[in-house]
């Protein structure tokens, strides 16, 4: 489906014959709880390792919190590493974390192209990394993604890398105006954002965050993609 708010790609699933889950819809139930694998390592290379660097696909997440710093809702995309290009996504919203409500709680039954899932915590962290897993998915990239990968402990064994120190930087980042204020590093002194980021490179003005996990995630993806760097650039955390 493509999206009504203009976004330019389409989600496909990993074969176009792969059958729907049933159980993505708001008035499901939970998923069925999916055991984390065994075989499971810790990466602390400094830069992705050789046999990441093949990697078909990469993930992206973004997390919305609630009023008391819990995490609410994630939403992460699959992509190509080639063509940066979405293959599968997920929405998930975390209960009873979401009922407590926060600045963005209007946004998380908006209109997304995946059905969002309710679940535990426990069931969403389980099943995120079964999936992630399931398609060889070793990175996972953030905006800002010390916060992400913070609030989500469970999968902090899996590399991460933050897309905004690519974005933010002057010698990453050609499109930054002259006129930006910069520290002496080359990193902006503000208005890095997405939503600002995001107007800078695509040149849309107009452009508004919307604060749902699953766009959000969908947006970090485009900023990769506009930047133009390979995963290789991308230092981990």
């Amino acid at each position: 489906q493509y999206y009504s708010d203009a976004k330019n790609f389409k989600l496909i699933s990993k074969r176009e014959s792969k059958p729907r889950n049933t159980n993505y819809s708001k008035e499901s139930t939970a998923p069925k709880t999916v055991q984390s694998p065994s075989a499971e390592r810790k990466m602390s290379d400094k830069r992705i390792p050789v046999k990441d660097r093949c990697a078909a696909y990469f993930a992206v997440i973004d997390t919305e919190t609630n009023s008391s710093d819990q995490v609410m809702s994630i939403g992460c995309c699959i992509a190509n590493a080639d063509n940066f290009q979405p293959i599968d996504a997920k929405y998930i919203v975390l209960t009873p974390e979401f009922e407590i409500g926060g600045m963005y709680e209007n946004t998380l039954f908006i209109e997304t192209p995946v059905a969002p899932v309710l679940c535990t915590r426990a069931e969403a962290c389980s099943d995120l990394r079964h999936w992630l897993v399931s398609h060889g998915v070793t990175s996972i990239f953030a905006y800002n993604a010390c916060f992400d990968r913070n609030h989500l402990p469970e999968l902090r064994d899996f590399n991460w890398f933050d897309i905004m120190r690519m974005a933010a930087y002057r010698q990453h980042n050609p499109k930054i105006p002259a006129s930006a204020e910069c520290c002496s590093t080359g990193r902006m002194k503000r208005g890095y954002g997405v939503e600002p980021m995001l107007r800078l490179l695509s040149g849309k003005c107009t452009y508004t965050e919307t604060h749902n996990a699953f766009h959000d995630a969908l947006d970090e993806l485009t900023i990769m993609k506009l930047l133009g760097h390979r995963l290789s650039e991308y230092l981990p955390l």
